[in-house]
């Protein structure tokens, strides 16, 4: 009586296919996220930027990484570690101005020492400046001289309604 050798378990194959498909669909993704990186950028008009909601918990309230694209009437914030095709957040430049400006504190561990820091909000109603930032943007040096040129043009027909 000798001992059969096995053939190959069920169990054995089936983990193999399962990992083959994990491993195709994490390739997707990263193909996706590369593919959608790369239309960002070569579209123009994008500035690598970080992005802060003032006075807002979790992960709104925290710096995230993102691009920056300007458009006519706003600038469309993309998180760099997204799949979604739309903009997470849209700043308006009707009414945008900046609140103040500062190098990155002893609270903004996540920033570069590089950048600088712009907090920004909307103009009232009424025509007053705001009291508090909504936004607070962190960029380079070259991004926030063409950040703060775009703020303060309008592109050619286009009229401001008080």
């Amino acid at each position: 009586m000798g001992v059969e050798p096995l053939q190959g378990t069920p169990w054995l194959e089936s983990l193999w296919w399962v990992f083959l498909a994990l491993l195709v669909a994490a390739a997707l993704v990263l193909a996706t996220g590369v593919m959608r990186r790369y239309v960002l950028l070569r579209s123009g008009g994008a500035i690598e930027c970080y992005l802060r909601a003032c006075g807002v918990k979790g992960r709104r309230g925290s710096w995230r990484i993102g691009f920056g694209r300007y458009g006519s009437e706003n600038l469309g914030w993309f998180p760099i570690l997204s799949l979604r095709p739309r903009p997470t957040a849209r700043l308006s430049r009707r009414g945008l101005v900046v609140v103040g400006r500062r190098a990155p504190g002893a609270d903004d561990t996540q920033l570069p020492a590089d950048v600088t820091v712009l907090e920004i909000g909307w103009i009232a109603a009424d025509g007053a400046d705001p009291e508090e930032a909504a936004y607070e943007v962190a960029m380079g040096e070259s991004a926030l001289t063409g950040f703060l040129s775009w703020i303060e043009s309008m592109p050619p027909g286009t009229h401001w309604q008080a």
